[in-house]
């Protein structure tokens, strides 16, 4: 049941409708950093691994086998592994991966505001970017000093309040995406660990069990 939700949750962050507009553009013949998939792959994997080793471990105590058992302890030690290893890695990549996606959009918008715009696509870059995320523009001084291409790039508001409010810069949407999403990982992480000890603890209290029984 662990390994269902863990694989649910990552399909879920995977297939997510705001990051999969965002990093699967291509400026050119660049490609959006997508380094953020690596922590959902390796979720995804250790989710899918998690299901078959939950069915090991359920057989392995209605056989009351010790080979199984071990065995079932064995793959959770890798997968903890596994897990941990990918925390780190995520910890690390945290600001990472939000600057290298901060960068790509810099390099559209500056790309839109070119004179030959209309020769790349920075402007649907752009506005994807600006649709997706409800924001407008990036923190530097560049937006500020061209208040021309508001009209052109940025999305259009239902209402006239919300065309009097000042959009979001979308740097702070990107850090909030990619900040949330990563929390969001981070805890399934650490609730499948948590899971983990307890699993390798008791199989191992029921391997020992199972031993001391056939002596007698």
């Amino acid at each position: 049941l662990a390994g269902g939700i863990i694989l649910g949750v990552a399909l879920w962050l995977r297939h997510d409708s705001q990051t999969t507009n965002i990093l699967y553009l291509q400026l050119g013949d660049k490609q959006a950093p997508n380094t953020f998939y690596v922590g959902i792959y390796i979720l995804i994997a250790v989710g899918a691994v998690m299901m078959f080793v939950g069915f090991l471990g359920c057989y392995g105590a209605i056989q009351e086998s010790q080979c199984l058992l071990g065995t079932f302890f064995t793959c959770l030690v890798i997968l903890f592994a596994c897990e941990v290893a990918a925390g780190i890695w995520g910890f690390v990549n945290k600001d990472q991966i939000a600057k290298d996606v901060k960068q790509f959009y810099d390099q559209a918008f500056q790309q839109a505001l070119m004179a030959d715009s209309d020769t790349n696509n920075g402007k649907t870059v752009v506005k994807t970017f600006h649709e997706t995320l409800d924001c407008c523009g990036p923190d530097n001084m560049i937006g500020a000093l061209t208040p021309l291409w508001r009209e052109e790039l940025c999305p259009k508001k239902d209402s006239l309040l919300k065309n009097l409010i000042e959009p979001s810069s979308c740097h702070r949407k990107i850090d909030e995406l990619f900040s949330g999403k990563l929390y969001l990982i981070g805890i399934a992480a650490i609730v499948v660990a948590v899971i983990m000890i307890f699993e390798m603890i008791l199989s191992m209290v029921l391997c020992c069990g199972i031993r001391n029984s056939s002596v007698y």
